[in-house]
């Protein structure tokens, strides 16, 4: 198991994987994360701070209930989503909560109910 420090946060990282970046084939250390979010969508603005949280969690991980995405992430690609929807929420009115799984996530995952069939690190999505 690695450990990666990003400022105040010590994020576990649970697998390493091959993958291709710029040509290059190198190991890349994923975690999953889970990312959850209220937005308050009582004033105006509230709707498009919540339509744009979701199009940036969209891009980095598959939404499996409204407000919740699970994300495969690189430490890299963690830092990268926080700041930006930092950038976005209003931090008087909204929240973001991310829980880093770890390495025994698909453990610690119990499902009731409606299954999409999507399994976030067999499965491959398309962006």
């Amino acid at each position: 198991m690695y450990s990666f420090m990003s400022g105040i946060d010590d994020i576990i990282i649970s697998e390493k994987k091959l993958c291709t970046f710029y040509g290059l084939r190198r190991e890349v250390f994923i975690m999953m994360v889970l990312i959850t979010y209220d937005v308050n969508t009582t004033e105006d603005e509230g709707g498009k701070r919540l339509r744009n949280v979701a199009k940036i969690c969209v891009n980095y991980g598959q939404r499996v209930q409204n407000s919740v995405f699970e994300c495969n992430l690189t430490p890299a690609m963690y830092i990268d989503i926080k700041n930006k929807l930092s950038k976005i929420i209003k931090h008087d009115k909204d929240s973001l909560r991310f829980y880093l799984l770890g390495k025994n996530w698909e453990n610690r995952v119990e499902l009731i109910g409606k299954n999409n069939n999507y399994h976030p690190t067999k499965d491959s999505l398309i962006i």
